[in-house]
């Protein structure tokens, strides 16, 4: 079985720690997945059973061994996995933009974890990917995930009417996007003020 993804570089913060998703994460993973108030924001039914963790674990894997996603386990400084976060896709050639994707444990909702775990994406993103733009999209009533962009300095470009199709039909969804400048400048006026 295969553990991590080796090219994946650790991202450390204050903290949280991004590490590279690992098989041996599919039973930690399993438990929020199959969560339904984390299940119902991704567009797909609630993971039903571990070994069907471990097969979406594997597939995660592969897509990033072939460069089509990168994903990171959300871990605590005691190791405890509490979510993850990742790269979707990006593409380079006339765009070098990228979207992002995010999921939390419930426990661990409204306290900063996930807006720590996003920093880190960014800055690698911006920083190590070299991307100039960064997507995310979210459902249209998820008013957690629409405060979370804004904290990060996304900007809310629009409504994609029935973009996705998931269990329950065709969902909306609000694109909101970050543009490296705004992300360098932010930062910079952060680290002024410090």
């Amino acid at each position: 079985m295969e553990s991590h993804n080796e090219d994946m570089p650790e991202l450390v913060g204050t903290r949280v720690r991004l590490r590279a998703l690992s098989m041996d994460d599919a039973a930690a993973l399993h438990i929020i997945w199959s969560d339904h108030s984390v299940a119902r924001w991704l567009g797909a039914p609630p993971l039903v059973s571990v070994e069907e963790t471990q097969e979406l674990v594997a597939l995660l894997l592969q897509m990033a061994l072939e460069e089509e996603s990168k994903r990171w386990s959300i871990v605590l400084p005691g190791g405890q996995l509490i979510g993850s976060c990742g790269f979707n896709y990006w593409q380079f050639d006339g765009a070098y933009r990228g979207e992002i994707g995010c999921e939390l444990a419930p426990a661990f909702w409204g306290q900063g974890y996930m807006t720590e775990a996003l920093k880190l994406l960014l800055d690698y993103g911006f920083g190590q990917m070299g991307l100039n733009r960064i997507e995310a999209l979210c459902h249209p009533v998820n008013t957690r995930a629409a405060r979370l962009m804004s904290s990060l300095g996304f900007e809310r470009e629009g409504l994609l009417r029935q973009y996705r199709h998931t269990p329950s039909g065709y969902e909306d969804s609000v694109l909101y996007a970050l543009l490296r400048q705004d992300f360098r400048r932010d930062y910079l006026e952060r680290e002024g003020s410090d």
